[in-house]
């Protein structure tokens, strides 16, 4: 335990302004990925019909796009269920298609008499609810950010908010950049991943904040420079502890939780990872290249006055 009370001394403001360079350019290419690559939303949000079925004894996938794919339905997403005999059957939305009887045709398909399928269930979901949920998504993430810059600046000073809020937008382009990277799907649990991380990577900002205003207060010969690195340097060893143990639970969800929360887990992971980074370099870092200085978090002087009165 005495490795976890010595505080290190890293001068990580030396390379803020390589890091912020290095998260411009990220951003950028980010959000030219997603313009030109996009997300693989699911169903959620562009409507279609989700099937989940039960085999007696492990089926091969192949087989089971083989059969569907002789059905008709060659644009069906295969996947397992958390175990190798459920597998569950997205389809994108069919105009043409009374969608009431897709679940029987996609029994029939696959040969449910034969090969004993059970049904487990069937959803539903028009483009428009998909249409709305993608709306209420975006707004849902428009009013976090406002709220939290809000607090942040009413709770510190707005330099420091416009730094917590370019970290949280950071962190979400980056976040979204590899789920449209590696096509990871996008649907409600991972929305949820997304605004959880934003509650997170606040925190992480919030904890290095509060810091540094204690420092900058109490420490009144060192530079801003200097307060900041020890500021980082003194939580340093506390967020190593909370981002590694956040991991290990990810990691496991994403290991052992299934498809269900697949897409929940691999947001929030590669987030935590991001949020490491942007609550040294770009929350901070922002606030000094606006010019924070000790006298924006001092208390006024008529306090100080009557206090001493």
């Amino acid at each position: 335990m005495r490795f976890f009370a010595q505080v290190p001394n890293i001068n990580f403001m030396a390379q803020r302004k390589t890091g912020l360079w290095v998260s411009s350019l990220l951003t950028v290419a980010v959000v030219l990925l997603l313009a030109f690559r996009g997300l693989n939303f699911g169903i959620d949000f562009t409507g279609g019909v989700l099937v989940e079925v039960h085999y007696q004894q492990t089926v091969e996938l192949d087989n089971v796009r083989e059969a569907l794919g002789k059905g008709g339905y060659e644009r069906a997403v295969v996947q397992y269920f958390g175990t190798s005999q459920d597998v569950l059957i997205r389809l994108p939305p069919a105009h043409d298609t009374d969608q009431s009887k897709v679940s029987t045709a996609i029994l029939d398909a696959l040969g449910s008499e034969a090969e004993g399928i059970d049904l487990r269930r069937v959803e539903f979901v028009g483009p428009q609810v998909g249409q709305e949920l993608t709306e209420k998504g975006g707004m849902a993430m428009l009013f976090a950010f406002l709220g939290i810059m809000a607090y942040i600046a009413f709770r510190f000073e707005w330099k420091f908010s416009v730094g917590c809020v370019a970290a949280l937008v950071h962190d979400v382009l980056m976040t979204l950049g590899f789920l449209s990277l590696f096509q990871v799907e996008f649907d409600l649990t991972t929305l949820g991943g997304i605004l959880a991380l934003i509650g997170y990577s606040n925190n992480e900002t919030v904890v290095i904040y509060d810091r540094v205003r204690e420092n900058l207060i109490s420490l009144r010969r060192a530079s801003i420079y200097e307060v900041v690195n020890l500021s980082i340097n003194q939580t340093l060893l506390r967020s190593i502890i909370t981002h590694l143990t956040t991991l290990l639970v990810l990691t496991a969800l994403f290991m052992l939780g299934g498809a269900s929360v697949h897409s929940f887990s691999v947001a929030l992971i590669c987030g935590v990872i991001v949020a490491t980074y942007s609550s040294i370099y770009i929350s901070t870092g922002l606030a000094i290249l606006l010019g924070i200085q000790r006298e924006d978090l001092l208390p006024p002087k008529e306090e100080t006055e009557k206090e001493v009165v």
